[in-house]
C-alpha cells in the first residue's frame, strides 16, 4: 500500500498522507514517498498549477512516527525530512494544506510548509516538542512566528497547548475553518479560484513573495523589480479574451 497517494484533476494535484490506521504518523518511509511526489510536481508546471496536501481518515497527521524510528526506519539523510518541507515550500505551485483532526508538532511543521491552510472544525494544532524534551529541526521556530506573529508563536511553543480550527483561523494560522465534511471541497474550491488565473502569475507571485520575505522592505522592493519576469506567455490571449467579452 502506498504511504502517500496522488490524484490529479484539471491542473490540481491532491497529495494524501495514507496511513489512517496510525493517524498518518510521519514515518521516514512516508517522507521518501512524499518527496518523490513533490519532486515530480515541481518538474510538471505545464500540467499542475496548484497542490492540495491532506490526510486520509480522521487526522491530517499525529506527528513524527517515533515508533517507526525506534523500530529502525531511517531517512536517506540526516535532514531529509526538513529538506522535504523546504521542497514543499519551494514548489513553484501554490500549496494548500487541508487539515482535520490531529496536526501536532512535526505535522504542524509540515502544514506550515504549505502556502495556505483550510482547517476542519475538528482540527487540533499543537507544538509538543516541550512535552517530550525535544527541540525543533523541521522549521517550527522560523515558520510559525512568520505565520502567526512572534507573541502567538512563542505562546504556542512554550505552552504546548492545543488550539482548534476556529482559533487557528482567528490567529492567522489557517485561512478559514469549515465543517469537516466540507474540508476537501473547500480546498478544491480555493484551488479552482487560483487555477482560473494565469499559472505563470501564480508561480511568479509565490516566488516574489517568498523571496522578498528574506529581505528588508527596501531590499525586498528591489528584489521584486530585479526578479519580476514581466508579462507571461498567456497575457496576450487573456487580454484578447477580455476585449471580446
Amino acid at each position: 500500500m502506498a504511504l502517500v497517494t496522488r490524484r490529479d484533476q484539471d491542473g490540481l494535484a491532491i497529495i494524501s498522507l495514507n496511513r489512517p490506521d496510525t493517524l498518518n504518523a510521519l514515518s521516514p518511509n512516508m517522507f521518501v514517498e512524499l518527496r518523490q511526489h513533490v519532486n515530480n510536481i515541481a518538474a510538471d508546471t505545464d500540467n499542475i498549477g496548484c497542490v492540495i496536501l491532506r490526510g486520509e481518515g480522521r487526522s491530517f497527521s499525529a506527528g513524527n512516527d517515533l515508533k517507526a524510528i525506534q523500530a529502525g526506519e531511517r531517512a536517506p539523510s540526516a535532514h531529509f525530512q526538513a529538506e522535504t518541507l523546504d521542497a514543499i515550500e519551494q514548489l513553484p505551485q501554490p500549496v494548500i494544506a487541508a487539515v482535520q483532526g490531529h496536526c501536532y508538532t512535526g505535522s504542524l511543521e509540515l502544514a506550515l510548509s504549505c502556502d495556505l491552510m483550510i482547517a476542519g472544525d475538528s482540527a487540533k494544532f499543537a507544538d509538543t516538542h516541550g512535552k517530550w524534551g525535544m527541540s525543533p529541526t523541521w522549521g517550527m521556530s522560523q515558520r510559525l512566528p512568520r505565520r502567526i506573529g512572534l507573541l502567538a508563536a512563542k505562546e504556542m511553543m512554550f505552552s504546548g497547548r492545543v488550539i482548534g480550527g476556529e482559533e487557528a483561523a482567528a490567529i492567522g494560522l489557517a485561512n478559514r475553518c469549515v465543517p469537516d465534511d466540507d474540508l476537501l471541497d473547500a480546498a478544491i474550491e480555493m484551488a479552482q479560484t487560483f487555477l482560473a488565473n494565469s499559472w505563470f502569475t501564480l508561480r511568479t507571485d509565490k516566488m516574489l513573495v517568498n523571496g522578498g520575505l528574506q529581505h528588508t522592505l527596501a531590499d525586498g522592493l528591489a528584489f521584486e523589480r530585479e526578479n519580476s519576469p514581466g508579462a507571461g506567455p498567456d497575457m496576450a490571449e487573456r487580454l484578447a479574451g477580455f476585449s471580446k467579452g
